[in-house]
């Protein structure tokens, strides 16, 4: 697999916060960051998911539902492109109202269900709709995975030459530093969330952080990462290496557990 993707995703991408891309490739067991890019709308984002293969891409946001939220909300679950395409046809409107309801059908303390992936990788239910809005981000983004007619790993076969894979940043980061390394609100864009970045990075440079693979940046783009205190530079560097890692395993799963649900989807590297 010649060229890699991590996606930094966001559910309304604009061009004060766009969607986030890190572009790069693997010589001789080394990641190369080729380049970043922000996508600031929908179209750009499309582009991206029907450019000619061969790439892989981890994208930074939840492939699948919860079998047991598909199962109390009566939607489809014979496979994930079957459940994608009825999600497709929902409005956001009646899209938040279903989950909103089976939330407030649930007993307090237990209304999100979760993933078997989130449990592992200790991630937000793709049920909630605020901080973060996960669920958002599952119902723009999937749909436009199965329309660009990608091979989604483990739920769905398509074109072999785009591979997507889903990404979580903060799995990765969280097995160098627990410390937080970024913040959108500008007050608590401190020193010590920048130094958390360098942390990071350094890390990454070094090979420690996952399986010994390395990545090599030119000073200008190591400067861009750290400097970035929203984060969203990084995320998206976070979710190439998982890209990278995933390209390292079987052409067929690219490391997803065989006893990964099919309509659940997982999280590289958990």
């Amino acid at each position: 697999m010649s060229a890699l993707i991590g996606v930094d995703f966001t559910s309304a991408p604009r061009p004060a916060k766009p969607i986030t891309v890190a572009h790069g490739h693997v010589v001789d067991g080394v990641l190369q960051l080729d380049r970043l890019s922000a996508l600031p709308d929908w179209p750009s984002f499309e582009a991206l998911l029907d450019a000619p293969g061969p790439w892989l891409g981890a994208f930074d946001f939840p492939f699948g539902l919860p079998r047991e939220g598909v199962s109390a909300l009566g939607w489809p679950s014979t496979n994930w492109a079957t459940l994608v395409r009825h999600v497709a046809t929902l409005s956001k409107a009646d899209f938040r109202a279903a989950l909103d309801a089976d939330r407030q059908a649930r007993p307090m303390g237990a209304r999100y269900p979760h993933r078997h992936t989130d449990a592992a990788a200790h991630s937000h239910s793709p049920m909630k709709l605020v901080n973060p809005p996960v669920g958002l981000m599952f119902f723009e983004g999937a749909p436009r995975l199965l329309t660009a007619g990608c091979t989604v790993a483990g739920l769905h076969t398509g074109d072999p030459q785009r591979i997507a894979v889903e990404a979580y940043p903060g799995l990765l980061a969280r097995r160098i530093t627990r410390a937080s390394y970024k913040s959108d609100a500008r007050p608590k864009q401190s020193p010590e969330r920048q130094a958390a970045r360098q942390h990071i990075v350094a890390e990454l440079i070094a090979g420690t952080a996952l399986d010994g693979l390395r990545l090599t940046l030119t000073p200008e783009q190591h400067a861009t990462l750290i400097a970035d205190a929203r984060g969203d530079l990084l995320d998206a560097v976070l979710a190439l290496v998982q890209a990278a890692w995933c390209a390292r395993h079987d052409a067929r799963r690219f490391g997803m557990p065989t006893h990964a649900d099919p309509l659940e989807g997982w999280i590289a590297t958990a």
